[in-house]
C-alpha cells in the first residue's frame, strides 16, 4: 500500500544540520536550525529532549509550501530530533479580520484530536505583547499531498484510492460533528505519509456552520475547480454541502488523475459541470441568486451525460459512480451526507484495510496476534467546537490580548520551550518568506448582480 508522490520539499533547500540541545550559539550546529529551545528555560532535567546531531540524522531546513495565509518549512524538533512542521502565520494583526480568522485557525488547530485531521503539536512562546506580531505553529510533517500523489507516474489501485477516500470522509465527519465547514478541501489540503495515511490540513478559510439561513456568508472560499454549484452560482448561504462537492470532486480525480471540472472562469466553471449533469431544474437553483438563475436559463438545455464517468479508468466500477453520482448532486439538499458516503458499500474495503493496519484507533493483541477494532470507526468530536468568543472581540487589541493568553495557556510546561533562532544560516529566507501574491490565489466567485 505505501505510496510517495513526488516530495513535498521540491524547493531548493537551504542546508543546516540538526542542531543540538540547548538554543546557545556555543557551536556551529546551534546557529544552524531554525528552531532552538528557549534558552532562560533550558535545565539539565529535559537533556534527554535534545538528542546529539549525526551525521544520519542531519536534514535541512527548508519551505514546503505558501498559501494566502501562512508559509509551512520543514524543520528540526531540537528537543528530540524529529522532523516537524513550522508553520508561520506572518502580520497577524493587520485588521480586526484577518486576526480574528487567525485566532480562529489556531484554536481549531488545538481543538482536533483526530488522526485524518491536522492539529498543533505545539505553539511557539511569543515574544512581550508590544512586540507580538507574528505566530508559529508546529504540526506533523507529512511527506507527500494528494495533488502531488495524482499528478505524479505512481500506480493508484482502487484499494488506494477507496483508503485515500474513506479517510477524506472519516476526517471530515469528524470536522462536520463539530459544525466546522472547511471551505477549502482540494488534494494540496491533503497530506499523506508514506504508509498512506491521509490528514485534512490548512484551516485558514474554515469556520463554523451558520444556523441562521438569512445571514449571508462570504462566497471568497473553495479553490475554483472544487466549488460547489451553490457557491459558483451566488448562494448568499450554504452548509456542509459545500465540502462533500469538493470530495467529490476529488474522488473524480483519483479516478481519472486529472481534474473533474477544470475551467478557465466560475462561469466556464458552471458550463463543465452542467455538461456532465444536465440543466438543473429551477427548483434546484432554488438558493442561487437572480442574476445567476437568469444566466443559466438563457442557455440551451443539457441532457445528463453521468455516463462518461465510467470512461475516467478501469477503477470507475459501479459502485464507485454509484458513489461520485451521488456526491455529485447539483441542488445541495440533496446531496449525499459524509455519514452516508460512509455508509456506501464501495467504502467497506477502505474502511477494513485501514483499520487493520494503518490506523491508532486499533491495536494488534501481542498475545495472540488478534486485532482488536475500536468500537466506533468514525468518531465524532465530544462536542461542537465553540465560535461564540468571536462575537465580544471588537477590536484588533482586544483579538490581540486574547490570543496571546490563549497562546501562553496552551504552552506545555512539561517541555522545553522552543524559539526561532535568527543565528540559522536560513534565518534571512526564513524571516522574508511571505504569503502568496493576490495573482497565485484562487480566482473570485463571478459576480452575478
Amino acid at each position: 500500500m505505501a505510496v510517495v508522490g513526488p516530495s513535498r520539499h521540491s524547493r531548493v533547500p537551504v542546508s543546516m544540520p540538526l542542531m543540538q540541545g540547548t538554543g546557545a550559539a556555543s557551536s556551529a550546529g546551534h546557529q544552524q536550525a531554525i528552531l532552538a529551545a528557549a534558552q532562560p528555560y533550558y535545565h539539565p532535567q529535559h537533556a534527554h529532549q535534545a538528542p546529539a546531531a549525526t551525521p544520519q540524522n542531519v536534514q535541512p531546513d527548508r519551505p514546503i509550501g505558501y498559501g494566502a495565509f501562512g508559509v509551512v518549512w520543514a524543520v528540526t524538533d531540537p528537543r528530540d530530533g524529529c522532523r516537524v512542521a513550522l508553520k508561520k502565520l506572518p502580520k497577524v494583526f493587520h485588521s480586526l479580520v484577518s486576526s480574528k480568522r487567525v485566532f480562529r485557525e489556531l484554536k481549531m488547530l488545538c481543538f482536533f484530536k483526530h488522526e485524518n485531521v491536522l492539529s498543533a503539536l505545539d505553539i511557539l512562546q511569543p515574544p512581550h505583547l508590544d512586540f507580538f506580531q507574528e505566530i508559529y505553529v508546529i504540526t506533523e510533517l507529512l511527506q507527500s499531498d494528494l495533488h502531488k500523489i495524482i499528478v505524479s507516474p505512481q500506480h493508484l489501485s482502487a484499494d488506494h484510492i477507496k483508503v485515500f477516500l474513506y479517510q477524506i470522509l472519516r476526517g471530515l465527519k469528524y470536522l462536520h460533528s463539530a459544525r466546522i465547514l472547511h471551505r477549502d478541501i482540494k488534494p494540496g489540503n491533503l497530506l499523506v505519509n508514506s504508509n498512506c495515511v491521509l490528514k485534512i490540513c490548512d484551516f485558514g478559510l474554515a469556520r463554523v456552520e451558520e444556523p441562521d439561513q438569512c445571514k449571508k456568508m462570504t462566497q471568497e472560499v473553495v479553490t475554483q475547480y472544487y466549488r460547489a454549484p451553490e457557491i459558483l452560482m451566488g448562494a448568499r448561504h450554504y452548509s456542509a454541502a459545500v465540502d462533500v462537492w469538493s470530495v467529490g470532486c476529488i474522488f473524480g480525480e483519483l479516478l481519472g488523475r486529472r481534474i473533474l471540472f477544470q475551467a478557465q472562469s466560475p462561469v466556464q466553471q458552471l458550463e463543465l459541470i452542467t455538461d456532465l449533469l444536465g440543466t438543473p431544474s429551477l427548483d434546484d437553483m432554488r438558493h442561487a441568486c437572480e442574476g445567476a438563475r437568469t444566466h443559466m436559463l438563457r442557455q440551451r438545455v443539457k441532457p445528463p451525460s453521468l455516463t462518461a464517468l465510467y470512461t475516467l479508468s478501469s477503477q470507475a466500477t459501479h459502485e464507485a459512480v454509484h458513489l461520485l453520482c451521488q456526491m455529485l448532486v447539483f441542488d445541495p439538499d440533496k446531496r449525499i451526507t459524509v455519514m452516508d458516503a460512509l455508509a456506501h458499500p464501495y467504502l467497506d474495503e477502505g474502511r477494513l484495510r485501514y483499520h487493520s493496519c494503518m490506523c491508532k484507533c486499533c491495536y494488534t493483541n501481542s498475545a495472540n496476534s488478534l486485532r482488536q477494532f475500536t468500537p466506533d470507526f468514525e468518531p465524532k468530536t465530544p462536542h461542537a467546537f465553540d465560535d461564540l468568543w468571536e462575537k465580544k472581540l471588537t477590536s484588533v487589541q482586544q483579538v490581540k490580548e486574547e490570543m496571546y493568553k490563549f497562546i501562553v495557556e496552551q504552552l506545555n510546561t512539561r517541555r522545553v520551550p522552543l524559539c526561532i533562532n535568527p543565528q540559522s544560516a536560513a534565518f534571512k529566507s526564513f524571516a522574508s518568506s511571505t504569503v502568496a501574491h493576490p495573482s497565485e490565489l484562487p480566482p473570485s466567485p463571478h459576480q452575478w448582480e
